[in-house]
């Protein structure tokens, strides 16, 4: 785009006008661990904002610092409506929580811990109460089977053990 037809304020604000994140209208349920994550993310954006927020004539610090301010207010909504959930007395149902291993059709053993959806993360194999995986398995015992609908196509799953 030819510089005559962008003008100068649009460049000081550019970035600073962003989405605010969406938050689920799901109940937040989170695990100790899950929250004690929101808390030390919320300290770590207040941290870093105090850090720019006296950067009035750099650019870079004030959009930086519109990004922080959104997610503050997102982590600090997310803390606020926080249902903590404390590990059932019993490992015998799966519940919110659970670290659960099932074996797939083919014998090929899966192991999936169902947390809060802001700790969701299926590089850690910890998947959001509210996936499909996780409604499929909640409420089972160990030795049931479940189907996990999936895009992808459905596949059985056999309950082998249930820990929290």
């Amino acid at each position: 785009m030819s510089r005559g037809f962008v003008k100068e304020d649009d460049l000081e604000h550019a970035g600073t006008d962003l989405p605010e994140r969406p938050i689920s209208t799901l109940p937040n349920y989170v695990t100790a661990t899950g929250f004690e994550h929101l808390e030390q993310h919320a300290n770590a954006l207040s941290v870093e904002r105090l850090s720019l927020v006296n950067k009035k004539d750099d650019q870079v610090a004030i959009q930086r610092l519109a990004v922080i301010e959104r997610d503050l207010r997102y982590v600090s909504a997310r803390l606020k409506s926080a249902i903590l959930s404390a590990p059932p007395n019993n490992n015998e149902t799966i519940l919110f929580g659970a670290t659960v291993t099932v074996e797939d059709e083919a014998g090929k053993p899966h192991v999936f811990t169902i947390v809060g959806d802001d700790e969701a993360d299926i590089k850690l194999n910890k998947v959001s109460w509210s996936s499909p995986i996780a409604k499929a398995l909640i409420r089972q015992k160990v030795g049931d089977t479940v189907v996990w609908s999936r895009p992808a196509g459905n596949i059985t799953l056999e309950i082998i053990k249930i820990s929290y």
